[in-house]
C-alpha cells in the first residue's frame, strides 16, 4: 500500500517542500536576505541555518515522490517539483520577498502536516 495515497496529494506535498526549500536557500543568499528584512547581510548561524534548511526541504521533497510513482518515475517528479519551487520563488521574489516566505512557510507547514498524517502507518 502507498504511503501517499492519491497523486495529487503526492504532488501538493512535493511541491510544497519544494517551494520552501528553495525560498529558504534563495533568503540564504545575502541579496535576497536584505529584500526580506533590509539588512544588508544574513548572519552566519541564520544563514547556514537556512541552508541546512533548503537542503533538508528539497530532500524530504523525494519522499513523497518516490513512495507514490517508485525510484524512476518519482527521480524525474522530485526534478519536475524543484524546478517549478525555483521559477515561483524567482518570480514571487521579483515582486515581493516577503510573500514568498510567508507562502513558502505555509507550504511547509501544510505539507509537513499531510505527510505526518498520511504516513502514521509507519509508526
Amino acid at each position: 500500500m502507498p504511503a501517499l495515497h492519491s497523486t495529487l496529494h503526492a504532488a501538493l506535498v512535493a511541491w510544497g517542500l519544494s517551494l520552501g526549500g528553495m525560498a529558504a536557500l534563495a533568503f540564504a543568499m545575502d541579496r535576497h536576505y536584505a529584500q526580506l528584512t533590509g539588512a544588508l547581510e544574513a548572519p552566519a548561524l541564520r544563514r547556514h541555518g537556512l541552508r541546512l534548511a533548503g537542503a533538508a526541504l528539497l530532500l524530504g521533497a523525494v519522499v513523497p515522490c518516490v513512495l507514490h510513482w517508485g525510484a524512476s518515475v518519482g527521480a524525474v517528479a522530485v526534478l519536475g517539483f524543484w524546478s517549478m519551487g525555483a521559477l515561483l520563488v524567482a518570480g514571487g521574489l521579483a515582486a515581493r520577498a516577503r510573500g514568498v516566505a510567508v507562502a513558502a512557510l505555509l507550504a511547509v507547514v501544510l505539507s509537513l502536516g499531510a505527510m505526518g498524517m498520511e504516513m502514521e502507518w509507519l509508526w
